[in-house]
């Protein structure tokens, strides 16, 4: 087995590739670079120092991976780039490095980067989450497993998006958006994702306590409080266990419902 470069590549000898690697047209890779197996890297790409990525990864035509960040407070130190195994990182997609000495901007495995995504410095990426076109991550933005943002979804630094939640093309979040939820506009909510549960295989039952916490958040007349510590009561599922959690260690709040949206029941 062997590897793929096409003559115009510009590629530092420091670099580790693995087997089967794929290297187009005027790509370049700058030295410490580790590419894992069977990597494709499109034609102009450009694989910045401290990129660490694992095998089968795709990284598509003009993509910048591992670029310094964004952010004023950076003085040069060495940071990285972690990406796992499995993602398609489309045409022009920018993945910063992290801002501090040592730590790194994280994506995990089997995730699907659109055409002209931003992800911030210090971002964290789940596993099988769908980014599409021009959502912008901003830094230390955690975004949790499956979960999905409609096209040009704005994400402020430090926001937290849940695992199986779901956002609106156009989205601007500046607050959690918690697990299993469906964001829209800036800072709402408008139900559960519903559809997004029933693929990933949640049963009736689940999908109907995930209803019935999220009206007893949002219509009930409890504070947020009050209405977690109903549910730890009343629900002793893993999926509402988790959507506890992840709401009670938010520091910037949780999206507010639309007050126009409909009452959606469950299927």
């Amino acid at each position: 087995m062997s590897t793929h470069i096409h003559p115009t590549a510009v590629i530092d000898p420091a670099t580790d590739l693995g087997v089967e690697v794929r290297v187009g047209p005027y790509a370049v890779i700058e030295a410490g670079c580790v590419i894992g197996d069977y990597c494709e890297v499109r034609a102009h790409a450009v694989i910045c120092r401290g990129s660490l990525i694992g095998p089968h990864n795709q990284i598509g035509y003009g993509a910048v991976i591992g670029a310094e960040p964004q952010d004023y407070g950076y003085k040069g130190g060495h940071s990285r780039v972690e990406i796992g195994s499995g993602n398609k990182i489309r045409e022009y997609v920018t993945i910063h490095r992290a801002s501090r000495e040592g730590s790194a901007t994280s994506i995990g495995n089997d995730n699907f980067l659109m055409v002209g995504v931003h992800v911030g410095h210090d971002a964290r990426i789940g596993d099988h989450a769908i980014l599409a076109n021009n959502s912008l991550l901003g830094g230390f933005v955690e975004v949790g497993d499956r979960a999905f943002l409609g096209g040009a979804t704005i994400v402020h630094q430090h926001v937290r998006i849940g695992r199986l939640a779901i956002t609106r093309g156009g989205m601007g979040l500046g607050m959690d958006l918690p697990p299993y939820f469906m964001g829209f506009e800036v800072n709402r909510v408008a139900g559960i994702n519903r559809i997004g549960l029933r693929r990933a295989g949640f049963s009736h039952e689940t999908r109907r306590a995930i209803q019935a916490a999220y009206e007893l958040i949002y219509r009930s007349d409890l504070n947020v409080s009050q209405a977690l510590e109903e549910l730890r009561g009343k629900f002793h599922l893993p999926e509402i266990a988790h959507l506890i959690e992840f709401i009670g260690q938010s520091k910037r709040g949780i999206c507010r419902e639309n007050k126009g949206a409909g009452t959606e029941e469950e299927e």
